[in-house]
């Protein structure tokens, strides 16, 4: 055998073997790539639902949100309605109580008088009571009785 059938021959062995060691390698890298398609089949066949539950867990979330705005806004208004009534009903009945307050403590002072003792408030809130009612008229009889909105409020509570 002269040396270039030889040289041929050495190619050729490399040649067999690379072809074999690139089928082996063919071989393995098409099974990964099954095993990655079988793979990525069922991450979809399971991802599907889970992003239909997603979506529904969302628009549920959403009509909750929806009715709780609806709650806040009625308590809201509630509150108002309330805080309404609470100043209607102070002034309402708050002028006429303290005139009742003033007109009591007014008929146990002559009914005093007239028996000869004077008797003071003894309580602290109802010196402070009083207090505010003696001011209260000093400051009235003090205003002008000019027609102003003032004075027609005053004549108007006074009935």
């Amino acid at each position: 055998m002269s040396v270039g059938e030889l040289a041929g021959l050495l190619v050729a062995v490399f040649w067999a073997v690379l072809v074999t060691l690139l089928a082996v390698v063919l071989v393995r890298l098409s099974r990964v790539l099954r095993e990655a398609t079988v793979l990525v089949a069922a991450v979809t066949e399971q991802a599907v639902p889970l992003l239909v539950d997603a979506g529904t867990a969302v628009r549920s979330a959403n009509e909750q949100l929806e009715r709780v705005d609806e709650i806040t806004a009625n308590v809201q208004d509630a509150a108002a309605n309330a805080n309404a009534l609470s100043s209607t009903v102070a002034a309402t009945i708050g002028g006429p109580l303290v005139k009742v307050a003033a007109f009591s403590y007014g008929v146990r002072k002559a009914v005093s008088k007239q028996q000869g003792t004077v008797t003071l408030p003894q309580q602290a809130a109802e010196r402070e009571a009083l207090a505010k009612l003696i001011r209260a008229e000093v400051r009235a009889a003090a205003a002008p009785r000019g027609g102003g909105l003032l004075g027609r409020v005053r004549r108007a509570v006074r009935g």
